[in-house]
Parts: structure tokens; sequence; C-alpha cells
């Protein structure tokens, strides 16, 4: 297999947690941080974070009545997905698209790129605005965007579209048909899926997710040959008891509604009847936060950690509770999704397609989980759900892209 720079953003945990499952390709198995790597002018580094303080701030100040949602209305205005319908033409560069060329222009992100061009590998981002800067300053490799939402904003093409060498890998035809509205070139983008780690599909853990799911047997009584034509023979039983994951994401915008969950489900997490994961990534603070409740935290020193204990707990999780950011994704390993407030025009999108695939639902009140989740489990929803994600959401997105790769080199 080819090798190749990994390249994300250590901005929240979408463009990360997406570059991930690639870093194998990676020499040495090191992803370069955009914003953050050795020896990054001060000057570049600034422009990184002045802009990620400001989206950390404004996630959270959206909480406060009037003023922030109008605060984030505005934010959310600049990088705002249009309809999908009517199919037209939507080329014409926004506002912020031309602010990031003229930061090109006075050198942002020259360092890297030249750093990189030391020893030509293709360069494969998460983001993409390294996969702009890779272009503005003449990168002899190929350049590959992995996008990691379902529906994308015009930022995600470059300024000249037509006439652009950047190749896209797309997680479903809506980003591919989305991107050629862009104006970016078909023959540029390639459908691949999102790259979920391997180590997650995995059938026996949905064998044994769609038994907990289904304790009444409503949905496997009517559909078991469909379902075992897929994953094979059900066991007669589960091993561990119900296991729901509530994700906080990388701004820390969602704690209050996990602390409403434990309060509703207190009796049953003290009965062992069933059993709660709280994510809270590399925060140590909210450690403390949850120190008195009868949950298993999810957390990591550094961010390979956090996502290798992620995915562990994820591995015997029976519903993932998050805002719909790149996690939607996951709905492919067969894990069906409570959806958490939205937070930006992208995540109402990634809402839209869960919805449409039939793998998600949104929260009711989170004061009384205790009520409205039994029933839904009772009703054998949840299990119809984690079969629908894995039927229909594609979950061989590395493969694919190590096939293009590979086919590439050749």
């Amino acid at each position: 297999m080819p090798k190749a720079w990994i390249i994300d953003v250590n901005m929240g945990y979408g463009h990360q947690r997406t570059a991930y499952p690639l870093r194998h390709l990676a020499p040495d198995g090191k992803i370069i941080h955009a914003n953050d790597y050795d020896g990054i002018p001060l000057k570049d580094k600034k422009i990184w974070l002045s802009s990620q303080k400001f989206y950390e701030f404004i996630s959270r100040f959206k909480k406060i009545p009037i003023m922030g949602e109008a605060a984030f209305f505005i934010f959310d205005y600049f990088q705002k997905i249009l309809n999908f319908y009517p199919k037209r033409d939507l080329s014409s560069p926004t506002f912020m698209l031309k602010r990031n060329y003229s930061l090109f222009k006075n050198g942002w992100g020259k360092d890297l790129i030249e750093r990189l061009k030391e020893k030509p590998l293709p360069l494969i981002t998460t983001f993409f605005v390294p996969a702009f800067m890779a272009e503005f300053f003449n990168y002899p490799e190929d350049i590959f965007c992995v996008i990691c939402d379902a529906d994308i904003s015009r930022s995600w093409a470059p300024i000249n579209p037509q006439k652009s060498r950047i190749k896209y890998f797309a997680p479903n035809e809506k980003v591919y048909e989305r991107l050629k509205m862009y104006g970016v070139l078909k023959e540029n983008i390639y459908i691949t899926g999102y790259p979920l780690p391997n180590e997650l599909i995995d059938k026996e853990d949905l064998k044994t997710r769609i038994i907990n799911l289904d304790p009444l047997k409503k949905y496997i009584s009517k559909y078991k040959t469909l379902i075992e034509g897929y994953i094979g023979p059900l066991p007669q039983r589960s091993d561990r008891v119900l296991t729901i994951m509530f994700a906080i994401g990388g701004a820390g915008a969602q704690s209050e509604i996990a602390k409403k969950i434990i309060k509703s489900l207190k009796d049953k997490l003290e009965k062992e009847e069933i059993k709660l994961i709280i994510s809270i990534g590399t925060k140590k603070e909210f450690k403390k936060y949850f120190e008195k409740d009868k949950v298993e935290l999810v957390y990591g020193e550094n961010i390979d950690d956090y996502f290798r204990n992620f995915n562990d707990a994820l591995k015997r999780t029976d519903i993932l509770w998050t805002k719909p950011s790149e996690l939607s994704f996951y709905a492919g390993i067969g894990l069906p999704i409570i959806i958490a407030p939205t937070i930006g025009s992208q995540e109402d999108f990634n809402r839209l397609w869960l919805l449409e695939v039939g793998a998600a639902k949104d929260q009711e009140n989170p004061n009384y989980t205790d009520q409205w989740l039994f029933d839904l489990i009772n009703s054998g929803w949840f299990a119809e759900a984690a079969m629908q994600g894995f039927v229909e959401v594609e979950k061989m997105g590395v493969f694919n892209i190590e096939k293009i790769l590979l086919n590439l080199s050749k």
C-alpha cells in the first residue's frame, strides 16, 4: 500500500476522528495537524487559533437566550448550506472562501506545504483548508480531501473549482451531487463512504446489540430471516446489560444534557439494569463534573488515546446519543443514534440524512429518558434502526480510499 501524508486540524474532534482510521497510510503512522505541527510559524498559528477560539466560544454562547442565538445565527449564516433543490450552479465563491485565499497570498500555509514537498507523497486531508493550501503553493503530488459530513457548504470547494486538481472522497451520493453544483469536476469526485475504523465493523458486535435492543423480540420475530441473511444467526442471549453512550462534542456544549440523562436513569443505573458511558474526550474538567455519577467515562490524555478508548467502548455500546456530527456515519456499523440538538447548518443536514436513512431519532425530553427510551426499546424500534444503518450506510470507506490510492500509484 502506498504511503500518503495524512493531515487534519485539531480543532474539535471531527476532522481528527476522520483522519484516525487512515493513520496506517502515513509515514510512521503519524498524522500531521495543519494548525499545530512542530515548527509552525507563529503568524500561521495565530490565524488558526483565532478561528478555533471563536468557534468554541460561539458554540457555548449559543445557549444564552436571544443574544447567544442571534450571534450564532450570524456566524452560521456565513457557512450555511443552501437548499439542495432546485439543482443549480452554486460555484460562485463565498466571502469566507475569498478571505482564506487572501491569507494564502500573504503566506498562510506556505511553510507546511514547503515541508511536505521535501518528501512528496499523495496528500490526504480531512479539512478543506490544507487542500487549498497545497494547490495554491503548487504541491507536486495528488491532493485528496476527505469529507466528513453528509452534506457540505460551498466552503469545501476551491475558489476556481473547474480548474482545480483537488480530488474528493465523498461519503455519499448527496455530497457527490453537491460538489458538482459547486463546480467540482465529476472526475475529481470519488464516492468512497466515510472512513469508519475497521475494528468497529464487526457482525458479532451487532448480533449482541440486536438482542439488547429488542428484549421483547418484536422486531426479531418479524424479520429474523432478513437479519440473519445479513449478519448470521443471533445468539440466544446477551452477555451484558443495555449500554448507551452519550458523546460530548469538542466544544463541550452538551454536558448539561448528560446530567439530565443520569438523573432520569438513576434507579436503573444503581440497580445495574442499564449502563451509561459518557464520552468526554480529552477534557479533564469533565472528570470532576461526572465523578459522583454512576457512569463510565471515556477519556484520553491525548487524542490518540481518546479515539482508541472511544472505539473500544463503542464495540460494547448499543445506542449512541450524540449531536449529528461526523459520528452520524457510525450508524453504518449498526449503531442506532439518538440525535442531540444540532449546532450549525452542517449538523442540521447530517440530522436530515440520518432520519432519511432511518438509523436515528431526535431525542425527546432528557428529563424523562427513563420513560420514552424504554418505550422505544420495547417496541423494537432501535433494533430496526440498527439494521437500517448497517444495510444503508457505506462501511468500507477506508478500503475504498486504499484502493483508489493503489490504482493511482500504478
